[in-house]
């Protein structure tokens, strides 16, 4: 096996499928990467040594996900070749800007370029397991608001891997709308994309690791189209050249549609970028959870936002139009606050408000449904 590649792009196809090697495993062979060099079918150098344009596949998985990339190299011979998947990557990172000669020599795979030369062990080929299938593909959507979406709720999934499944985001797929969905049970994103399935009335329902997904969704690039796939333990996705899977979790998220009801309640409409960064400033005094207290007035039309307690305080307040009610307090904990207000961009934010202690509701102001996160507030008035 023998093959040339600019550094740029193998240091880039290295890193986009190492990211799912396990950090430790008790399984040598699953810290590899699979490097299968195919020949374009060129010609002949001086050597007798064939050449050409040809395609370099990288793969690599653990237990829970696999990536696979494939790009362009010039192929000097072809072959395979499994190598410690990190030590790869380290060594894309040193190697001086050019083009790059990959090749197995006896036990080593060699890379140098512009007088620098590595040497790695190789790792036994028929210990490595086969990389699953990739799931039905059941449509595609846009990659820019694909990842968009993710990150949007995302924000909102748990931390927590005793429980499971809130560290997962809900990915539902019905006719024309793909809708994902993330809740710790203190907060609760939803947001909708349009997206094309491959046969009428495709549907699905299942969920994925947040962590994973959104791995996943940050690095398949903002242009084109995602190819998503899924069956009955699995989710795939496909774009440019870059293959993933990665195993669904057990359980599913409650259902938002009656969560997202709201009877009667306040509305507010208030500058985003105003609010987020007032949100910011007065969080400096908040200790730990102790929150943000919002009071809007009508009168007034404005909103003030205090945190701290005693003598270390902080206050600020800025324009609001309030319907609903002539005045109302609502509190929440600032992180939260400020995760959810940093997943919007329109100008201006909707806030249904019910009472302190209840759920309030942040959208763009328009509120055309396909954004919108869910805060629980709490009860805490500061002193």
């Amino acid at each position: 096996m023998e093959f040339r590649i600019e550094r740029g792009a193998l240091a880039e196809a290295v890193a986009w499928a190492a990211r799912v090697l396990p950090v430790r495993s008790p399984v040598p062979v699953l810290g590899g990467l699979l490097l299968d060099m195919e020949s374009g079918g060129g010609g002949r150098d001086g050597t007798g040594v064939g050449t050409g344009a040809g395609r370099l596949r990288i793969s690599g998985l653990d237990y829970e996900a696999s990536a696979r990339i494939d790009v362009e190299a010039e192929a000097l011979s072809p072959g395979k070749v499994l190598v410690m998947g990190r030590r790869l990557l380290d060594i894309c990172k040193v190697l001086p800007d050019g083009p790059v000669e990959c090749a197995v020599e006896g036990s080593r795979f060699t890379v140098s370029g512009d007088g620098a030369r590595f040497g790695l062990s190789v790792l036994p080929l028929d210990d490595y397991p086969a990389l699953p299938p990739l799931p039905q593909v059941r449509g595609a959507v846009d990659a820019e608001l694909f990842a968009a979406a993710v990150a949007d709720v995302a924000v909102a999934a748990g931390r927590d891997d005793t429980l499971p499944a809130l560290t997962g985001i809900r990915l539902e797929l019905d006719g024309d709308t793909m809708t994902l969905a993330a809740t710790d049970r203190y907060r609760f994103a939803v947001r909708t994309v349009p997206w094309k399935a491959t046969a009428p009335g495709e549907s699905a329902d299942v969920l994925v690791s947040a962590r994973r997904l959104t791995e996943i969704a940050r690095s398949l690039g903002r242009s084109g189209l995602v190819s998503v796939a899924l069956d009955a333990g699995s989710a795939g996705f496909e774009h440019a050249g870059m293959r993933t899977t990665v195993r669904l979790l057990e359980g599913r998220l409650p259902r938002h549609e009656k969560l997202f009801a709201m009877e009667d309640p306040a509305e507010a409409v208030v500058d985003r970028a105003r609010l987020t960064e007032a949100v910011k400033r007065v969080s400096v005094v908040a200790d730990g959870d102790s929150p943000v207290q919002m009071t809007f007035s009508r009168a007034d039309a404005s909103v003030t936002l205090r945190a701290g307690y005693e003598d270390d305080v902080a206050s600020q307040r800025l324009p609001a139009a309030l319907e609903g009610a002539e005045e109302l307090t609502v509190a929440f904990n600032p992180g939260y606050l400020a995760d959810a207000l940093a997943t919007f961009t329109g100008p201006s934010l909707r806030l249904r408000l019910m009472r302190a202690g209840q759920r309030a509701m942040i959208t763009d102001e328009a509120d055309t449904g396909g954004h919108r996160h869910l805060l629980m507030s709490v009860r805490a008035q500061l002193a």
